[in-house]
């Protein structure tokens, strides 16, 4: 049995994915979508589609939806967009500590740009202190980003109560959220919660790697990340990825049949997951528990054993999970996450992340907390560091 539970990084692509890419390599839509000809005809129709599949998921017209080349340009896109188009305004930008890279290096570089960045802390699950964002808020604030879903511990963070603070105002401040860990996996309103900018990612949903989308509401004040040949929005020029573009759609319209159905599976397997897990000894759930948790997303801390062991012993038996965020594991640093909701360095050291998905079974959930038992039983025996 090979057992993937990795999909918090990348996600498997199913064969209708692929199938409903595959013919626009060389069969039709290959044109460019700007020319009026047949097979540029066909990629603008299959663009136009795709934009009006990708925009009802979340309540948003097509015409504000813009794709990318994945989650961490859509993020670049709209802290640097928002940024550089109202500086005029304000110079003043509040994020929370638990944000992806993606988000945190873009703050890091403007404010060598004259900006300046106020951090939001989180409590010991995760969440933004909505009283504390007010506290924050200056006359010079332009933009408030928080993600939906935080990508480590599955925190479903509180961003209608955000939308509320930020409208209080008398200034218009907006509203970014990262939701490349939420989209699919929690309902996603931008009407509802007063988004104005919104990050998705194809990779994260089951769609292939190297696509995603940017949702700019209508009259948000913007600058391109990029200057070019304008072909279908101003927004971001260039000729788009249609294969992409397209297999990014046919997963988001996987992933909205049966929605309830599928995220109420996934949360049943979630909390079996977590359940044996905590009857492990020296255990710690890293996160919130029940619906404030995203369904795929299970995150603990085995006491007295390295991360980096499990996943390589586990690998060894055909269990693929990380020790970590993929953007940040690489370093072998500290999760800044677990450092934020207050874990010590050495219980993030024994930190593991497991991605589920619509896909995984139940045979697989007990098939992995049986060898897991056997693993950190294992290690802990010839561990130098012993519970006291």
């Amino acid at each position: 049995m090979e057992v993937y539970l990795d999909n918090g990084n990348t996600t498997i692509v199913p064969r209708e994915v692929v199938e409903a890419m595959t013919p626009f390599f060389n069969e039709k839509g290959y044109g460019h979508p700007a020319m009026i000809h047949k097979p540029g005809r066909e990629a603008l129709e299959a663009l136009e589609k795709s934009r009006e599949i990708i925009g009802r998921s979340i309540n948003a017209s097509p015409e504000e939806i813009v794709f990318t080349s994945g989650g961490t340009e859509a993020n670049n896109m709209a802290l640097k967009g928002v940024a550089h188009a109202n500086k005029h305004r304000g110079k003043h930008i509040v994020a929370s500590k638990i944000e992806h890279e993606s988000v945190l290096r873009v703050l890091e570089q403007l404010k060598t740009e004259g900006f300046k960045v106020s951090y939001l802390d989180v409590d010991g699950e995760g969440f933004v202190d909505p009283n504390q964002l007010e506290e924050k808020i200056t006359a010079d604030t332009i933009l408030v980003s928080v993600m939906y879903v935080n990508h480590e511990i599955g925190t479903i963070e509180p961003i209608k109560e955000i939308s509320d603070v930020l409208k209080s105002f008398n200034h218009k401040i907006y509203l970014h959220t990262d939701a490349a860990a939420a989209y699919t996996k929690v309902p996603i309103d931008v009407e509802k919660t007063g988004i104005d900018l919104l990050t998705l990612s194809s990779h994260k949903v089951h769609g292939p790697k190297g696509v995603g989308a940017l949702f700019i509401r209508e009259n948000v004040e913007f600058s391109p990340l990029f200057q070019g040949a304008i072909s279908n929005t101003f927004r971001r020029p260039g000729l788009e990825n249609i294969p992409g573009i397209v297999g990014f759609s046919k997963a988001v319209e996987l992933a909205f049949e049966g929605f309830e159905e599928k995220t109420s599976y996934m949360r049943r397997l979630r909390d079996k997951l977590i359940n044996g897990l905590m009857s492990i000894p020296y255990t710690l759930l890293n996160g919130p528990k029940g619906h404030l948790r995203s369904p795929g997303n299970v995150n603990v801390s085995f006491l007295f054993v390295e991360a980096e062991s499990i996943v390589v012993m586990l690998d060894s038996m055909n269990i693929y999970v990380s020790s970590g965020s993929a953007c940040a594991t690489r370093t072998m640093e500290a999760s800044p996450t677990l450092l934020a909701i207050g874990r010590s360095l050495e219980e993030t050291h024994g930190s593991i992340m497991f991605g589920l998905s619509r896909y995984n079974k139940e045979e697989e959930i007990n098939f992995v907390l049986e060898k897991i038992s056997q693993v950190v039983e294992k290690l802990r025996k010839i561990s130098p560091v012993k519970p006291s």
